[in-house]
């Protein structure tokens, strides 16, 4: 008897712990003011790269990122939002190849020790839209456009806090930033997918 009474009240603390923990809104007027941090163990960036031609698309990941933003919902749209990578960081599931592409003939990082994305404009409707800015790879300052999908805002962990979270997109040429080496190998497009969470200080 008392371990069933047990078990009920700790499905009844997952479920209230778990709605809490939901977006409850994903309009950008409703984000409430202040600064906000990247929360790095929910933050994510994929890079996917043709190989010869196109036979697959190698994926590669950065495992340190960095991010933050001054908020006011009232003017969304001119959030000036600045993420970094460590390009020293990049994961290709072979730690030999890794140095590789971090070193001088692809990103060379010790060179160049940060990949910096800072957003001039935010656009859309509905939860989607986009962010344009700038983007400093490889010692090239380029315009992108990301496309965005604001997953929403709401209650971090336990009810605590404000969180909120974006997934998103884009495509950019290696050769535009002065990364050409295999080129015979490995495509100049490559396809970028995010997925970040930020916390309200």
């Amino acid at each position: 008897m008392i371990r069933t009474a047990l078990a009920a009240a700790a499905l009844s603390f997952l479920a209230v712990t778990g709605a809490l923990a939901n977006p409850t809104s994903q309009d950008p007027a409703k984000v409430p003011a202040g600064d906000y941090v990247l929360d790095k163990r929910h933050a994510s960036l994929l890079v996917k790269v043709p190989h010869m031609g196109g036979f697959s698309k190698f994926t590669m990941r950065f495992d340190r990122l960095d991010g933050s933003f001054a908020y006011d919902p009232a003017t969304w749209g001119a959030t000036r939002v600045t993420i970094t990578a460590d390009p020293t960081s990049i994961n290709t599931g072979l730690p030999d190849f890794d140095k590789t592409i971090a070193g001088p003939s692809y990103f060379d990082s010790a060179k160049y020790p940060a990949i910096t994305f800072v957003s001039t404009r935010a656009e859309g409707t509905d939860g989607k839209g986009t962010v344009s800015g700038d983007l400093t790879f490889h010692g090239v300052t380029k315009p992108v456009v990301l496309d965005v999908t604001f997953n929403g805002v709401g209650p971090g962990m336990m009810g605590a806090g404000t969180r909120i979270g974006f997934s998103g997109t884009t495509r950019l040429k290696r050769s535009d930033f002065g990364v050409t080496t295999m080129s015979q190998f490995a495509g100049d497009d490559l396809d970028l997918l995010f997925e970040v969470e930020f916390t309200k200080k």
